[in-house]
């Protein structure tokens, strides 16, 4: 068994690693949730109660019900995370892949927007001791040593994760204890009545309903690293961290209690709650949990494109794999990227709580996608009717209530996150698309009425040969068939002769960490087709998993690979492999739409920008033949040709 399969099971050790991995997000949100929800508001009883109110509540309902009991059972296969999931539920109907893409970019967003909120939040406490601190060259200071570490992999500071995290927790229940014992009754705002009363009758309830989100933020981060952890090993480690959040968030409560009828203006209250012996130990630990959110976001969002990739919704980007470690990859593109966008946000809006108007729209525009595909997933599980509509409809609601309050942020720097989230979702909708229009024009023959032909051409020793062995990479999902256009490359082209053809297939399947194949000797030894289903988690290295099989089809004797040429054969040399590669090109587009031609535009635009096919499926690439092929040919149009030289006498 495993370490990972291990780690699954509900051990010490997979509980300290959940605290590590899991909690970063959700866990760094008492440094601004309750300065959010105070906001320019004057500090009241009503304010202070409503607020905890809500935030136990949002984090019952939300985290808890939804996330922790609920989402947690749609496990594929023990992974998580919304494209887990889609692959889930994706047979059930074409249109699931929109809440898809749409919860994928609101998560990449969320990427980009963490790691400035989190960091300059822990970082502003420093203000205490220097008011006129200058905190923006500290936070990119830390940002981009974040980003410049991630090539060299994480798994050796992410040993110590589990043990700051749990360092962290337990530090915010100490404090909120701390608070709680000088004036309990603050406990009695676990009453929904609260929550209610504020929501109702406070002016600006809905901007406050958007402050309290921020709690829940980390609620889709939890269900993402479902594979690295276990159910069982979040499920007993979410008791304890919610327990330390609630105490913490009472504390605060608290304090501010003390101080009614006052203005917070900079005053942190999180903060605000350290005696002064521990303020510069409490900015440590707090600036180390907030790296530690940020590392998750970017570990996650890694793994996400490395998912979106897979499943043909994102351009094909160079992943690397820095340690031996199962889940640690690296996304160079990616990683730019996201180091770009958090400069952005910190150069634009500079303090944490310009920041948190942009932070909480992304993650419930991402808990309403996950909602519909969970909703799908429970029927998909015969769950009676009536209960995944009563899941539709309460989540559903609550969720567009926290939008409702998120939305009125646009102006403040929510549009930010709608922008990079659109700009996202074009790549993810155009890339998806244009495969779907490039398969509409792909004509299929009938391989079998190539047979003979194939054979003969094999042994025609007036054709220069091509290659020992050819292989060519096909999306036919039978093998009784084949592209028209590798028959014309193998036959017209240029009539390539080989010793021996292949086919080969590669077909991602719902399952993440599957990899099997399949042989057919179409030909018995001169024409062979591999099929391979790998996992939407599996890096696809073609050229490794075809010399793999290769090996095992020569020692099972199924296949000669030796050279045919005389002075080879006779020493055992193996014959040469050739790969090509047919890549297809719009010749013309008179056929398409308006919008099929400018999905297709975008489309090359970005495979200009991304790796190319070869590179992509880990070909080697001195043993390539890229070949252009016209994506589609159209009759010709009709005109008449005339003839104006005489023609000679017979």
């Amino acid at each position: 068994m495993s370490k990972h399969n291990n780690l699954n099971k509900l051990s010490a050790a997979g509980i300290l690693i959940s605290l590590g991995i899991i909690y970063g997000d959700i866990g760094t949100s008492p440094l601004y949730v309750f300065k959010a929800i105070i906001g320019e508001n004057l500090i009241t009883q009503d304010l202070i109660l409503g607020g905890l109110s809500c935030v136990f509540w949002t984090l019952t309902l939300q985290t808890t019900i939804k996330y922790v009991l609920i989402t947690l059972n749609a496990d594929n296969k023990g992974e998580g995370g919304i494209f887990s999931l889609y692959s889930l539920v994706k047979r059930k109907a074409k249109w699931l892949v929109i809440p898809a893409i749409i919860g994928g970019c609101a998560l990449l967003a969320d990427g980009i927007i963490t790691p400035p909120i989190t960091i300059s939040a822990a970082i502003e406490g420093l203000e205490i001791f220097n008011p006129g601190l200058q905190t923006i060259p500290i936070v990119i200071a830390i940002i981009t040593v974040l980003f410049i570490i991630q090539q060299f992999g994480t798994s050796l500071v992410g040993k110590a994760f589990g043990p700051i995290m749990f360092i962290w927790f337990t530090m915010m229940g100490v404090l909120g204890i701390s608070y709680i014992v000088k004036y309990p009754l603050i406990l009695k705002a676990i009453n929904p009545y609260y929550a209610f009363d504020l929501l109702v009758n406070k002016p600006g309830a809905l901007a406050i309903l958007g402050a309290v989100f921020l709690c829940t933020t980390g609620a889709e981060a939890l269900y993402s690293d479902l594979g690295h952890c276990g159910k069982q090993n979040i499920r007993i480690s979410w008791i304890y961290v919610k327990t330390c959040l609630l105490l913490n968030y009472f504390g605060q409560g608290v304090y501010l209690w003390q101080i009614q009828n006052e203005l917070l203006d900079a005053r942190n209250p999180f903060y605000r709650m350290m005696p002064d012996w521990f303020l510069i130990f409490g900015i440590s630990i707090a600036t180390a949990a907030a790296v530690i959110a940020s590392q998750a976001l970017i570990s996650g969002s890694f793994t996400l494109i490395a998912e979106a990739v897979r499943l043909n919704i994102w351009p094909k980007v160079r992943i690397n794999y820095p340690s031996e470690e199962k889940g640690q990859l690296y996304v160079p593109s990616m990683n730019w990227l996201l180091w770009a966008g958090c400069l952005v946000v910190v150069y634009h809006f500079e303090r944490s709580e310009n920041m948190e108007a942009a932070y909480g729209l992304s993650i419930t525009i991402a808990m309403l996608m996950t909602t519909i595909l969970v909703a799908v997933f429970l029927k998909k599980k015969k769950y009676p009717t009536y209960l995944v509509v009563i899941f539709l409809v309460v989540y559903g609601v609550i969720e567009l209530i926290f939008f409702s309050g998120n939305i009125l942020k646009i102006l403040h720097g929510g549009w930010f996150t709608i922008l990079i989230g659109f700009i996202l979702f074009t790549v993810m909708w155009a890339w998806y698309n244009a495969r779907k229009i490039k398969n509409r024009y792909l004509k299929f023959v009938d391989i079998e009425q190539y047979y003979d032909i194939i054979k003969e051409l094999s042994l025609d020793e007036s054709v220069p040969k091509y290659a020992s062995q050819l292989v060519y990479l096909t999306s036919a999902n039978f093998a009784s068939e084949i592209e028209s256009k590798i028959v014309y490359s193998i036959l017209q082209k240029k009539p390539k002769r080989a010793d021996v053809y292949w086919l080969v297939h590669v077909d991602v399947v719902d399952e993440p960490y599957r990899c099997d194949y399949k042989v057919d000797h179409l030909i018995d030894g001169k024409l062979i087709r591999i099929d391979f289903k790998l996992g939407f988690r599996i890096e696809q290295k073609i050229s490794v998993l075809f010399r793999k099989v290769v090996e095992d089809l020569v020692a099972n004797n199924e296949v000669d690979i030796i050279s045919r040429y005389e002075s080879l054969h006779k020493h055992n040399v193996v014959g040469d492999f050739r790969f090509v590669v047919l890549e297809k090109v719009v010749s013309r587009s008179s056929m398409l739409s308006f919008w099929e031609k400018l999905t297709l535009d975008y489309y090359f635009l970005l495979k200009h920008l991304s790796l190319s096919e070869e590179k992509g499926f880990g070909l080697d690439l001195s043993f390539v033949t890229l070949e252009k092929v016209p994506l589609m040919v159209t009759q010709s149009e009709k005109f008449e040709l005339n003839r104006i030289d005489n023609p000679k006498p017979m």
